[in-house]
């Protein structure tokens, strides 16, 4: 059995998507599969109005892609599939006619950080840092750069790209990434409860135009996140990135 979970709670309105992985909630191909599905059911179930995105645990919120996955990357096509999954997750996120709220407890790594992108709404503790650190190992956040460039601008995305430095969740905040951010996980989550109450008693059609608009332009996503997910597989595969995965 795989490790990692997707698992999906629908209550009073609210779908919760909660995924997990032991290692630092960390993202291998299943796994992301997993979660564009249960994003693509939740936003066809009529008992949805308002989809809560979130991970286990109180440690990292998500550490990206897995490595151990990166690692077992044998050809360009392999590694196009890998990536491919995160291009699938973004865009499923950005179609689903449903809002997507995350809640970010903890750090976000790369693929964690485009979840956050790709969200309609995010709300983080004060211990949810950002990093981008795909070019440390010879790669670059080049999937999920245009949903964090849409929503921060192309000054601190560059920024932020290439000295791979963390970014405390303040910046994140100043920077439109997290729409609000609190000191504790307590105070996280009764923010979160109000927020979603009164988006159960929104107009779900308003809410779904609404979302239509935040994510207007962006048509020719599919066939982007797709060149880049081939481009991010060729590169996986030079030396300079084995040697940075520990694949030599």
């Amino acid at each position: 059995m795989e490790a990692g979970t997707v698992a999906s709670e629908t209550a009073n309105g609210v779908t919760t998507i909660t995924f997990s992985h032991p290692k630092s909630n960390s993202l291998p191909r299943h796994l992301l599969s997993d979660l564009a599905d249960t994003v693509r059911v939740a936003g066809s179930d009529p008992a949805t109005t308002v989809i809560v995105l979130r991970s286990e645990g109180t440690g990292a919120f998500c550490g990206g892609a897995s490595f151990a996955e990166l690692q077992g990357i044998r050809d360009a096509d392999g590694g196009k599939r890998f990536f491919m999954g995160f291009a699938t997750l973004i865009i499923t996120m950005l179609r689903c006619p449903k809002l997507i709220i995350t809640r970010v407890h903890g750090k976000a790594v790369g693929g964690g950080v485009g979840i956050v992108g790709a969200s309609d709404y995010a709300l983080a503790t004060e211990s949810a840092a950002i990093r981008l650190s795909e070019l440390a190992i010879g790669l670059g956040p080049f999937i999920v750069g245009p949903a964090i460039e849409r929503k921060i601008g192309m000054g601190p995305f560059s920024a932020m790209t290439i000295d791979a430095d963390w970014r405390d969740a303040r910046w994140a905040e100043r920077h439109g990434l997290y729409a609000e951010v609190h000191p504790d996980i307590p105070s996280l989550d009764a923010s979160l409860a109000k927020r979603v109450a009164t988006l159960t008693a929104s107009n779900p059609e308003a809410m779904s135009q609404l979302k239509a608009v935040f994510w207007r332009g962006t048509d020719d996503w599919p066939s982007l996140l797709e060149s880049r997910a081939e481009m991010s597989g060729t590169l996986v595969l030079s030396e300079y990135t084995r040697k940075a995965i520990g694949r030599e």
